[in-house]
């Protein structure tokens, strides 16, 4: 649900052309539904007792999911961050609990627990202390803040890794990936439909309706095309690497829920009879996929260390998808570069399949 409030949000600006604010306002709401969502599945992958008070821990967890996507209009509209933050510190406030019950159970990693415990807790008070700073200092502010975030589990770790299952990690990021590509299809979906109701012109929704399904299946496509537990469970580096894989899909699922916010905006614009949408609008349909592609690529693909020409060929399709905002089918022309991507990816997989059997 804050998923499609964050995207929903984006399309409205991108609609009334606030592009930057925008973006801006759509990055730092969309951290703090990724930030809580990871930081809870890695501590379940680590320590899940599923007792009445971890039960009760998730049920707060939910409530407070539903303030924050409760908070992300206004967050959007008017900058107000109060009720966002309170569904942050509700979430965060059920995190440093658990991490309290750890410190007392699991006394080998007790350091770790603690420090996640007073990390969290601290930035929280940090969060509420934006609340009091005037607008022009809010901002530095909060990009603070979410360094310290980032540092905090690093900082924990340090002190002791806590467990962790490469499985149960890869599949929790799998379902993420497809939710926010779900929500994708269904604000373009819905945009569409919408755009076609009040408008004869057909033509260019069906050229965009077609190409975002197509883009959205070789997204699909491309970040099921490798393994991950495989990539996080073999390497000696999996406990440093794992930093690395996990914080760069932050890139990979607000450039998925960012697609479907472009789609929906595009279709919006097609329909107000002003001619060809602005070039603005072709970039919000293109760049989500071309960081999507590049942050895939980053994290997803190249530490497999397959063949060059699958490493050159992500950040090529990456640039033919963004030159297609230029072009009068933005959508249909990015998913031709995305699809030969597929294409290339099938092959080389295949390729390495023979030859390990072959071997």
């Amino acid at each position: 649900m804050a998923v499609a409030q964050a995207s929903e949000s984006l399309s409205e600006a991108v609609s009334e052309g606030h592009h930057l604010s925008g973006a801006l306002r759509f990055a730092l709401v969309f951290f703090t539904i990724w930030w809580a969502w990871m930081n809870f599945t890695w501590f379940a992958s680590a320590y899940d007792p599923d007792d009445i008070p971890y039960r009760l821990t998730v049920l707060a967890q939910i409530a407070g999911s539903l303030v924050l996507a409760a908070g992300v209009p206004r967050a959007f509209e008017s900058g107000d961050l109060g009720v966002i933050t309170l569904g942050y510190v509700v979430l965060r406030t059920t995190l440093t609990i658990l991490w309290l019950r750890v410190a007392r159970s699991d006394p080998a990693r007790r350091r770790t627990a603690l420090r996640f415990a007073v990390g969290v807790t601290s930035c929280q008070v940090g969060w509420v202390g934006v609340l009091l700073l005037p607008e022009g200092a809010r901002l530095p502010a909060i990009l603070v803040l979410i360094a310290a975030e980032l540092c905090v589990p690093v900082w924990a770790q340090s002190a002791g890794m806590t467990p962790w299952h490469p499985r149960h990690i890869a599949e929790r990021y799998e379902l993420f990936t497809l939710i926010v590509l779900g929500e994708s299809v269904a604000a373009a979906t819905t945009a569409v439909r919408g755009a076609l109701d009040r408008s004869h012109a057909g033509g260019a929704l069906y050229l965009l309706a077609g190409g975002g399904l197509l883009l959205v299946f070789a997204l699909w496509w491309l970040y099921f095309a490798r393994p991950a537990h495989a990539l996080l469970a073999t390497s000696h580096r999996a406990h440093r690497r794992r930093f690395t894989w996990a914080y760069g899909h932050y890139l990979i699922f607000a450039a998925a829920a960012a697609e479907g916010a472009g789609l929906a905006a595009y279709a919006g614009l097609v329909t107000r009879d002003t001619g060809r949408p602005p070039i603005s609008a072709g970039i919000a349909v293109t760049l989500p996929v071309a960081v999507f592609l590049i942050a895939v690529w980053a994290v997803h693909i190249r530490p497999h260390r397959r063949s060059a020409v699958e490493r050159l060929a992500f950040p090529a399709a990456a640039v033919g998808v963004l030159a297609a905002a230029w072009s009068p089918a933005p959508a249909l022309v990015a998913a031709v570069p995305a699809a030969a991507l597929v294409v290339v990816v099938t092959v080389v997989d295949r390729a390495e399949r023979v030859r390990r059997e072959g071997a």
